[in-house]
């Protein structure tokens, strides 16, 4: 008799449907759990947009911004092949930085091994730093530094000024005159100075004023003058002859006195705290500038100047600003680079000018005076002003509140050179230039570094070069950790 199939046969009820099975049978059968592919939930797919985003646009802007110092630095790589003579040192370019208003002065050297070192490297050049932790340490520093040129050319003090004081030799007095010595010259051309940020180029300002229309040594202050024209007392209460010695007690009197009594000793003072160090102060002022001569040494033509700006902003507030400009360093690396490769090319600088357009920039309530109606010995505004007052002026407006805030201290003996106004002396103002890159030099860098980099090992050369594909190679592993041998 034939079976009937499930279902069909009241004995034997059809069994529940069971479920089908899902995935890949491959899977199931190896025990692996089951995928199944889905898109995220929203909260996930904001938080991958979000990070995506800035991950992607962080490493877009690092990458064209190493390619942008490297394009400068190529393009001066060359001034580090050529040979210097063996008793003359190389060229040496001066370095100012200073603490930025309200900050340490961490900010300015990072900005200066970031973006700056590399292409100095890159150029072969040499450089010493003048560094300023307080307002008015670069200006000291940079005072102090020519009234040694001064010296060193032979120039002495006046007469009617104070006595020199005796200065200990430091280091850099003994190299000088080690090599001096030795038949060592310094280099014969073009030095250069680089000014990071608008307060140190107004304390550079003021230190080269004070350097070349100063005097040597510093000034006799004003109660030391009084005290030498005034005539000396004489005193008529003592009337005791000058031979006759002094009284002694007898010895009953000592007899008669009691015997001294023994007071506790008194603890010692605690140790005075020591002074804060602070710059030395100026020798002259702004207002002395017309009525101070110039130095006998004074070039015809001071060292060209480069001022860079000095990217830095404080303030929860100015958070936007600060990861805008976190995320488009390439162009702050492309600027900067530009601006230190003419320095270490120095092949032209333009002096600075005059005009009535850095006055408005100042200034822009100025209105210049008309010095046809003005009665005679009327003081009137030309109406023009130097373009060193003008240079880095939009800075200001990023300073902290604290730079602006008065000083605690006597404000007569507290110079604020960052607050007050930049003065100019014309003998000074015109024999200072601008370092600049010749017309046509951008594409000749991007030329330049579009050979270097076709000549340069491509990655799979350098893979093929490290496993020993390369006939006569040695393998990476027998080249040690330092890389190539030509390297």
């Amino acid at each position: 008799m034939a079976e009937k199939p499930p279902g069909q046969d009241p004995a034997h009820p059809a069994p529940a449907s069971l479920p089908k099975p899902e995935g890949n049978p491959a899977l199931r059968m190896m025990g692996l759990p089951r995928f199944k592919f889905k898109l995220p939930s929203r909260n996930w797919l904001i938080f991958w947009a979000i990070t995506g985003s800035f991950t992607s646009t962080l490493l877009y802007d690092r990458h064209h911004k190493k390619r942008a110092q490297r394009k400068w630095c190529n393009f001066v790589s060359h001034l580090a092949e050529e040979p210097v003579p063996p008793a003359v040192m190389p060229r040496k370019i001066t370095i100012f930085l200073a603490a930025p208003p309200g900050d340490s002065l961490r900010p300015a050297r990072d900005y200066f091994h970031e973006y700056i070192k590399p292409i100095l490297v890159a150029g072969g050049m040499d450089w010493e730093v003048i560094e300023g932790r307080k307002e008015g340490d670069v200006r000291a520093g940079l005072a102090e530094k020519i009234r040694k040129l001064r010296k060193r050319s032979g120039e002495k003090p006046a007469a009617e000024s104070a006595e020199e004081p005796e200065e200990k030799e430091n280091s850099d007095d003994l190299r000088y005159e080690v090599r001096k010595r030795s038949g060592v010259t310094e280099w014969d051309g073009v030095q250069g100075d680089l000014v990071l940020g608008r307060h140190t180029w107004k304390e550079y300002i003021r230190g080269l004023h004070e350097g070349w229309l100063g005097p040597l040594v510093p000034p006799r202050p004003a109660e030391a003058l009084e005290t030498e024209t005034q005539p000396l007392p004489t005193s008529t209460s003592d009337t005791r002859p000058v031979d006759s010695p002094p009284k002694t007690p007898s010895t009953s009197e000592a007899a008669s006195d009691s015997p001294p009594q023994t007071e506790p000793p008194t603890p010692d003072p605690p140790p005075p705290k020591p002074a804060k160090a602070t710059p030395k102060p100026p020798y002259i002022t702004p207002e002395d500038y017309p009525t101070c001569p110039t130095a006998p040494s004074l070039p015809t033509s001071l060292n060209p100047s480069l001022p860079l700006h000095l990217p830095h902003v404080l303030g929860f507030l100015n958070t936007p600003t600060r990861i805008y400009r976190f995320l488009t360093r390439r162009h702050l690396a492309d600027s900067t680079g530009r601006s230190v490769a003419a320095l270490v090319l120095a092949s032209h600088s333009r002096p600075y000018i005059q005009s009535a357009e850095f006055a408005s920039a100042i200034d822009p309530d100025f209105v210049p005076s008309d010095t046809n109606n003005a009665p005679e010995g009327a003081v009137t505004q030309t109406g023009e002003a130097w373009e060193q007052e003008a240079i880095l002026k939009e800075e200001e407006r990023e300073w902290s509140k604290t730079a602006w805030a008065p000083n605690k201290e006597d404000e007569k003996t507290k110079e604020r050179p960052w607050l007050e106004r930049m003065v100019i002396d014309s003998r000074i103002g015109q024999k200072m230039s601008q370092f600049e890159l010749e017309s046509g030099a951008a594409e000749e860098a991007v030329k330049v570094d579009k050979e270097k980099r076709m000549q340069d090992p491509s990655l799979v050369d350098r893979i093929r070069r490290w496993t020993g594909f390369e006939k006569g190679e040695k393998k990476g592993w027998d080249m040690g950790l330092e890389g190539w041998d030509d390297e």
